[in-house]
């Protein structure tokens, strides 16, 4: 597995060679055409398999009954790391995919499921009462939100075209708890 999502994380579907997924598994490669009638097979799967994961074990591991949504948001920056560093093979190649836009019609449904699923693990069940009074709570919920993903995008921007599994993800993790803390001094009490 980790042969084959290095090797299509490195050179794309379409440069990416079976013979040396082959020799890096150290497999023959009946026994991967025994699995795998195609090489497309072979990716498609990997993007399952992937996306799978994230439903499972990421969005698993989100602590959805954390109140404070600042709090909560720290938490999941624990959780992507901690994610990051079980499974870099699988997260550099599908962020490689996303980052790069190598994604179908079919795939960027899927996604934008996955986006959704994650949405309400995120921003669901969130208790109002930390925000500061007389705030007009649902502006500044927005306002939030939109740091956070405006801060996503221009990671993605930043990031795009760079190794992944060569990053050191501490200053990023770093800038964003900063973030977090000035979004906390201008919004809760």
């Amino acid at each position: 597995m980790d042969a084959a999502l290095n090797e299509f994380k490195e050179k794309g579907f379409e440069q990416a060679s079976t013979n040396q997924i082959v020799k890096k598994a150290r497999i023959g490669k009946g026994m991967l055409f025994y699995y795998f009638k195609t090489k497309q097979d072979l990716y498609l799967y990997l993007i399952e398999y992937c996306l799978e994961m994230v439903e499972n074990e990421y969005f698993e591991a989100i602590n959805a009954k954390e109140p404070d949504l600042l709090e909560r948001m720290k938490q999941i920056v624990v959780v992507k790391m901690d994610f990051l560093s079980r499974y870099p093979e699988a997260i550099n190649f599908i962020a490689t995919i996303i980052l790069n836009d190598q994604i179908d019609a079919d795939l960027k449904s899927r996604i934008a499921a996955l986006y959704e699923t994650g949405y309400a693990k995120i921003y669901g069940n969130i208790d109002y009462t930390f925000f500061k009074e007389g705030m007009d709570v649902q502006k500044a919920f927005n306002l939030i939100r939109w740091s956070i993903e405006g801060y996503e995008n221009e990671l993605k921007r930043r990031l795009k075209g760079q190794d992944l599994s060569a990053m050191n993800y501490d200053s990023y993790v770093k800038e964003f708890l900063d973030y977090i803390n000035i979004m906390r001094t201008l919004f809760y009490k």
